[in-house]
């Protein structure tokens, strides 16, 4: 098969942070897929043809994608930040898994990207310095019971978190729980950061203890990290320095 496809991370925003192996897969391409706004971030030229879809149907987007590089097509599926943190590369796998088996003979590669996660902590420094766990706070795709239940014990294990999709408009009261969760197990004084649109023109960050934290201060484009109890922050003129120590006393 003369065919191929890459899953593809765009990285968070700025196209600087875009890495060279996935500008040089877009500048090869005959196919862009993915959903419709990361779509929209390739710049469109002759003999690329671009593919948008809505945002919750990854398998029917991954199949297609599939029958595309199986006709011969250089495909590249995008992501917002890397394809294999909650995006599209577990989705075309999926895909592959329950395919036709010549699907599993295709030259399929994943080029990794810069997430919101890292890109958030980089913008105050080290909050994810030790031990961090990252969950998915939406509940499309598994129940609220679990999401809950990994909650509670991360935090009881004293990690760092990353938090992607805390809050949206179909689901507002999800970000409300997950602040309750914590207080149930971590001291008021708690770093929480919360950072949206990173390295876009829209970018706004802000660190604060988690007492002082509100569902409001979070929608679908923040990334919200919490420090574990170790983690310090460095006063100074503007905002503070974060940071989690890579070493822990016995």
């Amino acid at each position: 098969m003369s065919g191929w496809l890459v899953i593809a991370g765009l990285g968070p925003g700025d196209a600087e942070l875009v890495t060279p192996e996935v500008t040089r897969a877009l500048a090869e391409a005959t196919d862009i897929v993915g959903y419709g706004p990361y779509v929209a971030r390739v710049a469109p030229r002759a003999g690329l043809s671009l593919h948008p879809s809505d945002n919750r149907v990854e398998l029917d987007r991954s199949r297609h994608a599939l029958e595309l590089a199986a006709d011969g097509r250089r495909v590249v599926v995008v992501s917002s930040g890397d394809p294999g943190v909650f995006a599209m590369a577990s989705a075309v796998f999926e895909a592959v898994e329950a395919g036709p088996d010549p699907w599993r003979a295709l030259d399929i590669r994943v080029a990794p990207g810069i997430t919101a996660m890292l890109a958030a902590a980089a913008r105050v420094g080290a909050p994810l310095g030790h031990d961090f766990c990252a969950i998915n706070l939406s509940d499309n795709l598994k129940p609220w019971a679990l999401i809950e239940r990994r909650l509670r014990h991360v935090a009881e294990a004293d990690f760092a978190m990353a938090f992607y999709n805390p809050r949206s408009k179909s689901r507002p009261d999800g970000f409300q729980k997950t602040l309750d969760v914590l207080r149930d197990s971590c001291a008021e004084d708690r770093i929480i950061v919360f950072a949206r649109a990173v390295s876009t023109p829209e970018e706004d960050i802000r660190v604060l203890p988690l007492s002082q934290a509100t569902a409001e201060m979070a929608d679908m484009r923040t990334m919200v990290i919490v420090g574990a109890s170790n983690t310090r922050l460095i006063a100074r003129d503007g905002r503070p320095f974060v940071y989690t120590p890579r070493s822990v006393e016995a």
